[in-house]
């Protein structure tokens, strides 16, 4: 009886290893199963890239903020002659892209135009506000410099020759460098030959533009950016002009500002890091707005009273509804602004 129960234990146990045997060969066969390898290949123009996570936006003390991201939205364009007054537009909702930078344009900034001067259509005679604009951020990383190495005035903001003059002239060489006076963009970059001949307007992060008018050539292009102090052209006599130099402006919304608010030219320096801007630096275009006429002497032709007023006579024919073989009569009054 004994042994029957070790000969039933041993074939038990017999038939537990064969069982062992073939699961540690499915074991094997599993663990030398391949497998297969897949290859992933995404099309050239599929490829996507990964970019560092950017703040919505950066402020920055000028009103102008960075965006790296977004895609700017075009609204409307149309486009005139340069000309004090019309406008040739072009809106921009929220960012314009310029060089791989991406800018988030506010209030004013969100009309981009490249031909005109003064697009934004602000009467500056309404300007009722006092406003802390800071010229320069050092620590930012936003300078500032003088428009001429050395700058000398030949002729002053104000009314000249009938016509108000919104710049300042600073004597110079055809040639001599002519620099960005603070950080910005390029707005304009063209040839305008009634006027400021080949000029350059920039954009500035202070809320500012300058223009640098007669220059002999352009060292920039529209959409540029430009640092203070950066070559932008070399000085000329291009244009309407009687002699080498610089036509120098300052605006803001357009409107023009006396540069000499601004700046020392005798010493050759900003005259503060923050310039308030009031209504008061607008209170002249009151008077620049005025009509003046002028009356028809003996002699005198329309080519003649042009160049005394330093006035296109095609301006005025326009402004008096007659055209240049219109004989002139004395004592007639003709309008030249």
């Amino acid at each position: 009886m004994q042994s029957k129960k070790c000969y039933s234990l041993l074939i038990i146990l017999f038939f537990f290893s064969l069982a062992g045997l073939a699961q540690e060969k499915k074991n094997k066969d599993f663990l030398n199963v391949k497998t297969p390898s897949i290859e992933y290949s995404v099309p050239e123009a599929g490829k996507i890239l990964f970019e560092e996570e950017f703040a919505d936006s950066i402020n920055i003390d000028s009103g102008i903020f960075f965006n790296p991201l977004r895609e700017p939205e075009i609204v409307s364009e149309d486009t005139t002659d340069i000309d004090e007054g019309e406008t040739s537009i072009v809106e921009v909702a929220e960012q314009l892209k310029m060089d791989s930078i991406w800018i988030t344009i506010a209030e004013y900034y969100a009309i981009w135009d490249s031909r005109s001067v003064n697009p934004y259509k602000r009467d500056g005679t309404k300007f009722s506000d006092t406003l802390q604009l800071q010229l320069y951020d050092s620590i930012a990383g936003f300078n500032w410099s003088m428009p001429l190495t050395g700058c000398h005035i030949t002729s002053e903001f104000g009314m000249r020759h009938s016509r108000w003059h919104y710049g300042t002239d600073l004597k110079l060489n055809i040639g001599d460098p002519v620099l960005s006076c603070f950080d910005g963009i390029v707005r304009i970059n063209q040839y305008n030959a009634g006027g400021y001949g080949n000029y350059v307007m920039v954009r500035h992060y202070n809320g500012l533009e300058t223009l640098y008018g007669h220059l002999s050539k352009s060292h920039v292009k529209v959409g540029q950016l430009v640092k203070a102090g950066e070559l932008i052209g070399d000085g000329g006599n291009t244009g309407r002009s009687t002699g080498p130099h610089l036509h120098f402006e300052v605006r803001y919304e357009g409107n023009a500002i006396n540069p000499e608010e601004l700046y020392d030219f005798q010493l050759n320096t900003l005259k503060s890091k923050i310039f308030e801007l009031k209504p008061a630096h607008f209170e002249y275009l009151k008077e620049a707005r005025k009509v003046f006429y002028h009356r028809v002497r003996a002699g005198e032709t329309l080519s003649s009273i042009s160049r005394k007023y330093r006035v296109p006579v095609n301006t005025i024919c326009k402004l008096n509804g007659i055209t240049p073989r219109t004989t002139l009569k004395v004592g007639r009054k003709l309008r030249i602004r």
